[in-house]
């Protein structure tokens, strides 16, 4: 026999042994069908809503003067207290006490109407907004740590797992429904 001869026949019995090894290895061995899930975490996206929150509210203010330098406050009052110091004063000195009597009533009855005017009030309704945020969550998906065989890796889905999910050529059916 050939040298070249007797390389070609023992190489590729080795061949043959090497891919009947492998055969045999993988038909005991079969490729997994289902990775099993080991944590599921939902994935949440939050988002803020604005909107318009109105209410009406009572506000009391004071009602418009009419008589915003007070004559008829001050007039009544001077004719009031010159009247008095009429009556008070005598002789000579009565026409001193009218006057005083007319110039302290004018003084007072300014102030009385300018407390007056100050208390009169009026009410309105007036409505008030301001916006206020609505939360709002929802989930995009989850994050998957899972097992396929010995080896640990994760995953994105759009859709929630079960226990395991299935597994085709090696690759990780994520579209596919899971197998609880």
């Amino acid at each position: 026999m050939n040298k070249s001869m007797l390389t070609g026949i023992v190489a590729g019995a080795v061949a043959v042994t090497a891919v009947g090894g492998f055969a045999g290895y993988k038909a005991m061995h079969p490729a997994p069908k289902f990775a099993d899930v080991l944590a599921v975490k939902p994935v949440v996206e939050t988002s803020k809503m604005p909107r318009r929150e109105c209410h009406d509210v009572v506000v009391t203010e004071q009602a418009p003067v009419k008589d915003t330098n007070r004559i008829a406050g001050t007039a009544i009052g001077a004719v009031a207290g010159g009247l008095l110091g009429h009556q008070i004063g005598g002789g000579s000195g009565r026409d001193l006490a009218t006057i005083a009597g007319a110039a302290a009533g004018g003084y007072a009855g300014n102030q009385v109407q300018k407390n007056m005017q100050q208390k009169d009030t009026v009410n309105r309704t007036e409505t008030r907004c301001k916006t206020v945020y609505d939360k709002h969550t929802r989930t995009i998906g989850y994050d998957v740590r899972y097992r396929l065989g010995k080896e640990e890796g994760q995953v994105r889905m759009d859709h929630r797992p079960g226990t395991r999910i299935p597994v085709k050529d090696g690759k990780l059916q994520l579209a596919a429904p899971a197998e609880s």
